[in-house]
């Protein structure tokens, strides 16, 4: 009897759902109601009056005459129930009002850093922030005083895959490892395992999981003799339903790998752009000119992955001499006009130099919080590898190419490029660790903290066409990372992750990696 009554509650709730699909204010309270044992009291009522009290709720709770605070006090209060165990058990702090006093902060507009500050948010909202003597801050917030610390934008990661090579899907690791290291939002640029980057994508939009909010991508797209664990497109109807498969998914971002066709990158491009969807490509068929003038959105890796000044190439083929990396005068005309044609286009570069850094005998070492957290596999491959290494400890050829691919990435950024970063994970260099060595690396580069920064958070979420994201700045997500230390004095400091904020709740970076000790990459 009882189990039947459920079932009415719940085909009554559905019901109300189809009347007013468009009372998003009581829907989203209802949900996080029905999540709780609602449905189990409803259960017990004469089913005649079922209906009546489900309506009567969601319209007292979306009432438009309640005060926006009140509503936003009554959404916060229900949403401490809907975080799963094992989030909670990394939260730090979530409570819905917090002010942050005698903080330096770097906001990543790209602007002067700003000292004793004071910052206010409400409901996962920056709320106030200014010098102390002009923010008032409420009796009933609870204060933290961070004196000593930096804080910085969440890290927007723009190449920032869940997948290494060997290993097709190390998702729910890698979210972990990306949150803990303050990388609060990722677009992952090519899925190896796409199906599993939509369900990870989905637990962690749903509070099930920890890790940064995901935007997807779909396989990666190459050509005849490229990798056949991707797309190989056999005809243009082929090519075009295979996109139109991940579009119906919502997914908006296409990679193209190495050996695409240039006929099939006009067209995913036009299907693409058809669809509000972008396209990024890691290059070698295709020069960055071509590219750019079908329309790429993204183009990876920068100098290392640039045909154009390859000799011998032939069109549309992945060949051809590298002797430009060596030889190549970075700001040269040729250069400086490929650059401009690309900042013209608005063609957005992605930074990668942590992983090409890895390949260098005398700067590919891991720390140990990187070998804690990899598996046993990996720490013997890592040792083979070091061994390896060792036996050629100068490679003043591969520390040059690495200069070089830094002054292109300097120049870009310096003539008005839109620059951001990932981490490319692979080697030793792990998901949101290779992220923070990538900061150091564009130190090293010659950017300011707060160009860096900025290359970091916000010029990635202006690369998302993401308004909410990215800054420091009132109005916005409050995302954000707690550094112990001054990052400006040091870039060191990148590492000393205290608390990584994500939506207004604050996570204890140690305790999830105390998590995932010994657990990357996992056979």
């Amino acid at each position: 009897m009882i189990a039947g009554n459920k079932e009415l509650a719940i085909e009554n709730y559905k019901k109300f759902a189809e009347i007013d699909p468009t009372n998003i204010n009581g829907a989203k309270i209802f949900e996080k109601l029905k999540s709780k044992n609602l449905l189990k009291f409803m259960a017990l009522l004469n089913s005649s009056y079922i209906y009546f009290i489900l309506t009567f709720i969601l319209c007292f709770l979306s009432c438009k005459n309640t005060s926006e605070r009140h509503y936003s006090f009554a959404e916060e209060q229900l949403s401490t129930t809907i975080l799963s165990d094992s989030i909670m058990s990394c939260v730090k702090y979530h409570e819905n009002l917090i002010a942050f006093t005698n903080a330096t902060i770097v906001d990543g507009t790209g602007t002067s850093i700003k000292q004793n500050q004071t910052v206010i948010i409400e409901n996962g909202i920056f709320k106030e922030m200014g010098i102390h003597s002009d923010i008032k801050i409420p009796q009933n917030a609870k204060t933290i005083n961070l004196k000593g610390k930096t804080i910085i934008p969440g890290i927007v990661g723009m190449h920032n895959h869940l997948h290494i090579p060997r290993f097709p899907d190390v998702g729910d690791v890698a979210a972990k490892l990306y949150l803990a290291s303050g990388v609060t939002t990722i677009q992952t640029c090519g899925a190896a395992s796409p199906y599993n980057e939509l369900e990870l994508s989905k637990r962690i939009k749903d509070a099930k999981q920890v890790g940064p909010e995901i935007i997807p991508s779909a396989p990666f797209i190459t050509g005849q003799g490229g990798n056949p664990n991707m797309i190989i497109p056999r005809d243009t109807k082929h090519l075009k339903d295979t996109m139109q498969h991940w579009l119906d998914q919502d997914v908006k971002w296409f990679k193209v790998y190495r050996n695409t066709n240039p006929n099939d990158l006009k067209t995913i491009i036009e299907v693409a752009h058809n669809n509000d969807a972008k396209v990024r490509g890691h290059l070698c068929s295709i020069t960055f000119e071509e590219a750019t003038k079908l329309g790429i959105d993204a183009i990876e890796h920068g100098l290392n992955s640039t045909s154009d000044f390859r000799t011998n190439k032939f069109y549309g083929q992945c060949n051809g001499g590298r002797e430009y990396m060596d030889e190549l005068i970075i700001n040269s005309t040729e250069v400086k006009r490929l650059q401009q044609l690309m900042i013209d286009n608005k063609v957005f570069l992605t930074s990668t130099v942590a992983i090409y850094e890895a390949s260098i005998p005398n700067r590919a070492f891991a720390d140990k919080r990187t070998i804690k957290v990899m598996s046993p596999f990996l720490q013997n491959q890592y040792k083979e590898r070091r061994a390896s290494f060792n036996k050629q400890i100068n490679d003043s050829i591969r520390n040059n190419r690495l200069k070089r691919i830094m002054e292109f990435e300097y120049q870009y950024y310096k003539m008005g490029g839109l620059l951001c970063a990932g981490v490319d994970a692979g080697r030793h260099v792990l998901p949101g660790f290779g992220d923070q060595r990538n900061y150091e690396l564009l130190i090293e580069t010659g950017f300011t903290t707060e160009e860096a920064v900025q290359i970091m958070t916000g010029n990635g979420a202006k690369a998302l066409d993401r308004q909410d994201i990215g800054t420091i700045q009132v109005g916005k997500r409050a995302d954000f990372v707690i550094l112990n230390g001054n990052l400006e004095n040091d870039a060191s400091t990148i590492k000393n992750v205290e608390t990584v904020f994500k939506e207004g709740v604050g996570y204890n970076s140690k305790k999830i990696l105390e998590k995932i000790t010994g657990k990357f990459g996992m056979e």
